[in-house]
């Protein structure tokens, strides 16, 4: 999974007129300070504050627009999420030529990675023995990566620990390997860098929705 190389510009350091900005198309690095703050609320409801804020920075440099869940590799929104990640996208670099990229979603899940995490993580499965099939509508995009970056016997840490400690460029790190755009990997975008003051950011947000969620 890699970013879509899309900014949002915020000249106010959040929403602008009560909505998230589109994000425009300007590549993957830039002349200039990219003035970023965070990106859109998750679809799913409660969970841990520390692993939805990192949820929510994966979604900054890899699909850092006003609708995550509904864009696919190269930026095009879909309004049908039926079948995706499975619709292949023509990769437009000289390096990867005749490639494609099924690349979808707020987390920009690739059909096989996709497939083989929903199978272990999805909520709700339905189809036949041999033949399953499982919804990509954003709660369960959420819920897929949620149940995932959670389970510490599949990464062999605790993340959710790690964040505790404040440790969120070691774990940027480790999922690195997965989303490429995080900052270490072979995709880094100009997002990358911003990640970290993200991260917190959107902590700080997250607890508090946390606590008022609580306090009902």
């Amino acid at each position: 999974m890699s970013g879509l190389g899309l900014l949002v510009l915020n000249l106010q350091g959040g929403k602008i007129g009560g909505r998230w900005p589109q994000a425009l198309p300007l590549g993957r690095s830039l002349p200039f300070f990219p003035n970023v703050y965070g990106t859109p609320p998750l679809a799913m409801k409660g969970g841990d504050p520390y692993i939805r804020a990192l949820m929510r920075t994966i979604t900054a440099s890899e699909a850092n627009v006003s609708k995550p869940y509904h864009v696919i590799y190269g930026g095009e929104y879909v309004s049908d999420l039926s079948t995706h990640p499975n619709r292949c996208i023509l990769i437009n670099k000289k390096s990867n030529t005749n490639q494609c990229s099924t690349a979808a979603g707020r987390y920009q899940f690739i059909n096989t990675t996709w497939d083989e995490k929903a199978q272990r993580y999805h909520p709700q499965v339905s189809g036949l023995f041999w033949w399953k099939s499982y919804s990509f509508e954003p709660e369960y995009q959420d819920a897929v990566v949620y149940a995932w970056l959670s389970d510490s016997q599949g990464w062999g840490v605790d993340i959710s620990q790690l964040l505790r400690e404040g440790k969120i460029q070691e774990v940027l790190k480790l999922l690195s390997g997965t989303w490429t755009s995080l900052g270490y990997g072979k995709e880094t975008n100009f997002m990358s860098r911003y990640l970290p003051q993200i991260y917190q950011n959107m902590l700080a947000e997250e607890l508090k929705t946390s606590i008022y969620s609580q306090s009902k």
